[in-house]
């Protein structure tokens, strides 16, 4: 009954949300994709290549998500060569990414979470093994597998302090779903901890790290900034920075910065990254009321932009080109209580990483990079501006903060063959 009425509820929600979707997209600009997918319709061929093959269906909702679970796909890969590698997402920011990694063979939407979709799309694929990334518990879609004994296992979980208290006012329908999975892979104590009191069994709970600190850089080992600035048509000697990941609120604020800035190193270029490319309209018209020069990263000029300008970046995939020729970074959703995005992208090509105070949904990772880094936590637009211009001020102490962070990656790097271990015993079993 619980679940009729869940079925109801997701066909009512689908029936409003979808004309929204499409009607939005085109205002945007945009064709929507995966529509027919998220109701489960494939072409008939779509998976005949699977049969015969294990096949490991990866669930990740979005961007975060997606680039969290790239060094668990590798190591799948190498220890399953043959086998199936599925990627599912919700966003289409997260699906363009999954689309780009060169393990992967085959992406799709997630399906929408009805009985009939998902019983349709699992009778399609017939995965063996489904692994969801972090915490997206789809009811529908856990009790399909369970009742097909395909084994279910939460990897990279983590349950966020804003979400936490939501969950625990839902324990008695989320206990029943998380008994159904067969093993949960946790990001830190506190992630195992809040798992339990949630209701999932103690003896399937498993501290493996986070996967994001076993990331490796996608771009090749001889590529140089000099290559990159031509590239996107910057100038070959300026210095430049990033604001990546940005949301409402924070814009307004790194214009403030770089107005700022520009008095003291006129010559400095902003790159800036909103978290959703269909941002980049609004936030154009602010670089325009504050008369700084700046283009789309998806125009392609015949000359560089000018100096003290900003490249607003209205395409995605490429935050660690960016980041490669920067020298110091600002993460965004962290000056407006969104939640924070990843600052280890940053460490990765070992650049200093700046964030503001509201990094809830990465609470024990920024805390390790501030300790090791020595700084990088602000808590308003006054503190950025210092701290970026002192930065720029003492290059030799920005790389030495890059460093520092890069190094704390590699301390606390292995959680992928720590996961992999985990899901090796599910499948014996």
């Amino acid at each position: 009954m619980v679940y009729l009425l869940y079925d109801c509820v997701v066909w009512l929600t689908a029936v409003f949300l979808v004309p929204c979707y499409l009607v939005r997209g085109l205002l945007q600009g945009k064709v929507r994709r995966g529509i027919r997918e998220r109701l489960g319709f494939f072409h008939k061929d779509r998976f005949v290549g699977f049969k015969g093959k294990k096949v490991f269906w990866i669930h990740a909702v979005s961007v975060g998500e997606t680039r969290a679970a790239i060094s668990l796909i590798k190591v799948l890969r190498k220890n399953y060569p043959e086998a199936v590698l599925l990627v599912s997402n919700v966003t289409e920011t997260g699906h363009a990414i999954a689309e780009g990694i060169k393990e992967i063979d085959d992406t799709l939407f997630f399906p929408l979470d009805t009985s009939w979709v998902v019983k349709r799309v699992l009778q399609r694929i017939q995965p063996d093994h489904v692994l969801i990334v972090e915490t997206e518990l789809w009811p529908n879609f856990i009790r399909q597998c369970h009742r097909q004994s395909i084994p279910i296992q939460l990897v990279n979980g983590r349950i966020s302090d804003r979400s936490f208290p939501r969950y625990l006012r839902a324990k008695k329908i989320l206990q029943p779903v998380l008994e159904q999975l067969s093993s949960f892979c946790m990001q830190s104590d506190t992630d195992g901890q809040r798992i339990t009191e949630l209701g999932a069994p103690t003896d399937r709970i498993t501290v493996t790290g986070n996967l994001k600190f076993d990331m490796e850089s996608t771009l090749p080992p001889d590529l140089s900034s000099q290559q990159l600035r031509q590239q996107f048509s910057l100038p070959l000697q300026t210095r430049i920075w990033v604001a990546g990941s940005t949301h409402a609120g924070e814009e307004e604020q790194i214009i403030e910065v770089h107005q700022r800035l520009l008095k003291h190193h006129p010559d400095l270029i902003l790159i800036l990254v909103p978290r959703h490319p269909g941002r980049c309209k609004s936030v154009g018209e602010l670089l325009t009321q504050a008369s700084l020069s700046w283009r789309l990263r998806s125009q392609q000029p015949d000359q560089p932009l000018n100096q003290g300008g900003v490249l607003l970046v209205d395409t995605i995939g490429e935050m660690l080109k960016f980041y490669h020729m920067s020298e110091l970074v600002f993460v965004g959703g962290s000056l407006v209580p969104t939640g924070g995005h990843n600052i280890l992208e940053a460490s990765l090509l070992k650049k200093a990483v700046v964030f503001g105070s509201h990094m809830h949904n990465f609470r024990e990772i920024a805390v390790l990079i501030e300790k090791a880094q020595g700084e990088g936590r602000i808590h308003n637009v006054d503190e950025l501006y210092m701290l970026v211009h002192s930065l720029l001020n003492a290059p030799e102490k920005c790389q030495k903060m890059g460093e520092q962070g890069w190094s704390l990656l590699q301390r606390n790097a292995g959680a992928s063959n720590k996961t992999l271990s985990e899901i090796v015993q599910c499948i014996r079993d």
